[in-house]
């Protein structure tokens, strides 16, 4: 029977330890996991907001031309 490689090799023994083997308190659970991942949502839209909207302007012949380029 083979060893097991994710425990024995050096560097797959650092990956298995820090994604795999990893201890996690019990109360984390799936929707902590999809709350988490909608802040980070919430966080990117408002900082591409700020960006647009520092960069719109407000003129009829340049509204489309002064985001174009993002």
């Amino acid at each position: 029977m083979a060893p097991n490689l994710r425990k024995n090799h050096q560097i797959l023994k650092i990956i298995n330890d820090a994604l795999i083997d990893l201890p996690a308190p019990s109360n984390i659970s799936t929707w902590w996991n999809f709350g988490s991942l909608l802040g980070v949502c919430l966080i990117t839209q408002i900082v591409t907001g700020l960006l647009l909207a520092m960069h719109y302007t407000a003129d009829t012949s340049l509204a489309f031309s002064s985001v174009a380029h993002m």
